[in-house]
């Protein structure tokens, strides 16, 4: 009897889920479902590996998107999207950008998307800070709680154990880099994407291009890069999983530094937060470690 029941319950339809949420980041997508458990189903409207740079939700996206009452962005103006999707929506969802609130780093440069630009005087990659994408997560479950007050206990115990998952992540990080000679903590990437986790770690950051993937230096830029380069005997240039622009083939060739393993910059590509993290840190540990 007891083998028929729990025949019985696996042919059950599994429950529902309470809230329907919608994605606008894959690292954010990520954190909903660790906050909001099953309670919540997110719908990932980026796609795994879509570039959040240059994503803007088609009339398709917002089709599956459907009954959805919160759209989750990520927020420090990385969506420009947003003044036109609140009016898309309406009244029907709430957009809530879950980095807006956390500290930034103030850099003033012009953020390309596609065909326009807008000026944005913060850094938006804020995900690569393990300490906010630590505060994102109580962020996220006030916002869940706000939409759905009754998984509000819920919530804040997701919130809570992912913190603790985090912390764990973070301890993690700091034994692994400890293996780099302070001198030797210099980050050469593609582009400006992580001067937070270079803040938290203490890095140099050495960003070849901009804050994103068109910005490219002029040739008195690129000598100088060289000449940086050259002057802190960067051990490994790291390009990006998602690019390989032609002018790290340009600095590698002409500086004789090695080429380290491809960086995630922006979680496209990942199946979650940690293995971007894991993968990160261990890249750049095997780059710098050994270099002399």
């Amino acid at each position: 009897m007891r083998v028929l029941a729990a025949l019985l319950l696996n042919l059950l339809p599994l429950a529902a889920a309470e809230l329907k949420v919608a994605s606008l980041h894959p690292l954010i997508g990520d954190l909903a479902r660790q906050v909001g458990g099953e309670r919540v189903e997110v719908v990932d409207l980026i796609g795994k590996n879509g570039d959040p740079h240059h994503f803007e939700p088609a009339p398709a996206d917002l089709e599956r998107a459907a009954g959805a009452k919160l759209y989750l962005a990520s927020g420090m103006g990385l969506e420009s999207y947003l003044g036109s999707l609140r009016g898309i929506v309406g009244g029907s969802a709430t957009i809530v950008e879950i980095g807006k609130d956390l500290p930034a780093i103030e850099e003033e440069h012009v953020h390309d998307h596609g065909d326009h630009q807008h000026r944005n005087d913060r850094d938006p990659h804020w995900w690569h800070s393990i300490d906010l994408f630590r505060r994102a997560a109580t962020i996220t479950a006030e916002a869940l709680s706000k939409a759905d007050p009754g998984g509000a206990e819920a919530y804040a115990k997701n919130a809570a154990a992912y913190r603790t998952k985090l912390d764990e992540l973070d301890r993690w990080v700091r034994k692994e880099i400890s293996r780099i000679p302070r001198d030797k903590r210099h980050l050469a990437t593609a582009h400006d994407a992580f001067g937070y986790f270079c803040k938290d770690y203490g890095f140099e950051a050495i960003p070849l291009q901009g804050l994103n993937r068109e910005q490219m230096p002029d040739p008195k830029q690129l000598a100088a890069l060289i000449a940086e380069l050259k002057e802190h005997k960067t051990g490994a240039i790291f390009p990006e999983k998602e690019s390989n622009p032609k002018i790290l083939e340009i600095l590698t060739r002409d500086t004789g530094i090695k080429a380290g393993q491809p960086l995630y910059a922006d979680g496209s590509g990942v199946t979650g937060y940690e293995q971007m993290v894991r993968h990160n840190v261990g890249a750049i540990v095997a780059g710098l470690a050994a270099a002399k």
